[in-house]
C-alpha cells in the first residue's frame, strides 16, 4: 500500500493563497505531517520573482528582491530537525529568464544562489537534498542544460546530496491556471511524452537523482500508461522514480480546492501498480492538512489516515 512520505512546502507561491503562518502554525503542521509518516519536506522554491524565503544577498542585489521578515529556510530546518525529517532546498525561479529563452542567466543566477545557500545552511543536519524548481512537461529549449548543470553543481558543492525534479505531463488537463477551461484537445500523448523524456533523462542522468512527475495533468484513464512509461524510463537511466500525488482537484472550475478522496486513492493505487515506491504531494499544508484554510483538507487528512491505518 503506497503511502505519502513527502510533501512540498509551498511558501513562495504563484497561484495558491497564502495562509500567513508563523512558527506556531508551522510547527502544528509539521506535527500533523509526522503523524502520517512524512519524512521528507521539499521547499518548492527559495524565491519567485522578487519574493524570497530567506535573506539572500544574491537575490537582493541581482534581482532587487524584497527582504523577508522571517528566515523561513532556518525555520523549516529547525522544524525538520525537531521532527526527524529530511529537508530539500528549492532553487530560485525568476519566472522570467528561462521562460524567455535566457537560460544562461537562469543557470548563473541559480549557481550563485545554491552556493550562498550551502554556505549559509549546509551545516544543518536536516539539509539533505536539493529541488531544482524549474518545471516543464517537454523538451523545451535548453531545459536539459538547466537541469544538468544545476544538478551537478548542487551535488558537487554538497558532497553528493541528492537532487530532485518534479515535471508535469503535457496532457489533456495541462491548461493555464488563468484559463476558464479544464481540458484541451492538443495533448501530446504517451508516445511523444516517452520520446521526449527519453531524451531529457539521457541528458540529466548523473545530475538528477530522482524525478517525481505531477500526476494531475492527464485523465485518470491514461495515468497508468504515463506512470508506467515514467517508471521504465527512470529505471533505464538509473534515476529514482517517485510520484507527485497532487492533493488538489484539477476537475473543478475554481482553482484550486482539495481533491476528492476517491480520486487521490485511485492515483496512489495506480502509482503502486506502476512500481513506484515513494509518493510525495503538492501539497500537504493547503490541501491535506487539518490546519488548512480549507475545511475539506482536514476531512481528506482523516480519510487518508483511515486508508493508511494511522
Amino acid at each position: 500500500m503506497l503511502q505519502i512520505t513527502g510533501t512540498f512546502l509551498d511558501e513562495i507561491s504563484c497561484d495558491i493563497p497564502h495562509q500567513n503562518w508563523g512558527r506556531v502554525e508551522w510547527e502544528r503542521d509539521f506535527q500533523a505531517m509526522k503523524a502520517i509518516g512524512i519524512d521528507t519536506v521539499i521547499m518548492i522554491r527559495c524565491g519567485w520573482r522578487r519574493w524570497m524565503t530567506y535573506p539572500s544577498k544574491v537575490l537582493a542585489e541581482r534581482e532587487h528582491c524584497h527582504l523577508p521578515p522571517v528566515d523561513l529556510v532556518d525555520l523549516f530546518l529547525d522544524l525538520a530537525e525537531k521532527y526527524g525529517m529530511k529537508f530539500f532546498f528549492g532553487t530560485y525561479d525568476s519566472c522570467n529568464y528561462w521562460a524567455n529563452q535566457q537560460y544562461r542567466k537562469e543557470i548563473d543566477l541559480n549557481l550563485a544562489v545554491a552556493e550562498e545557500a550551502w554556505k549559509k545552511y549546509g551545516h544543518r543536519k536536516a539539509f539533505q537534498g536539493w529541488y531544482i524548481t524549474q518545471e516543464v512537461s517537454r523538451s523545451y529549449g535548453n531545459i536539459i542544460d538547466v537541469y544538468a548543470e544545476l544538478g551537478r553543481f548542487c551535488k558537487q558543492i554538497s558532497g553528493g546530496l541528492p537532487t530532485l525534479i518534479s515535471p508535469h505531463i503535457d496532457g489533456t488537463k495541462a491548461v493555464a491556471v488563468a484559463s476558464s477551461t479544464l481540458h484541451r484537445d492538443n495533448a501530446i500523448g504517451v508516445s511523444q511524452h516517452t520520446k521526449e523524456w527519453n531524451e531529457i533523462m539521457a541528458g540529466i542522468c548523473g545530475a538528477v537523482d530522482a524525478v517525481a512527475f505531477q500526476d494531475g495533468h492527464c485523465d485518470f484513464e491514461e495515468l497508468g500508461d504515463y506512470l508506467q512509461a515514467n517508471s521504465e524510463l527512470a529505471r533505464h537511466y538509473g534515476i529514482e522514480c517517485w510520484t507527485n500525488c497532487e492533493t488538489f482537484d484539477r476537475d473543478m472550475p475554481i482553482k484550486f480546492f482539495p481533491i476528492k478522496w476517491e480520486k487521490m486513492l485511485l492515483k496512489l493505487q495506480t502509482a503502486e501498480q506502476a512500481g513506484i515506491t515513494k509518493a510525495i504531494t503538492f501539497e500537504f499544508s493547503h490541501f491535506m492538512s487539518p490546519n488548512s484554510c480549507y475545511l475539506q483538507a482536514g476531512n481528506l487528512y482523516n480519510r487518508y489516515r483511515e486508508y493508511a491505518g494511522l
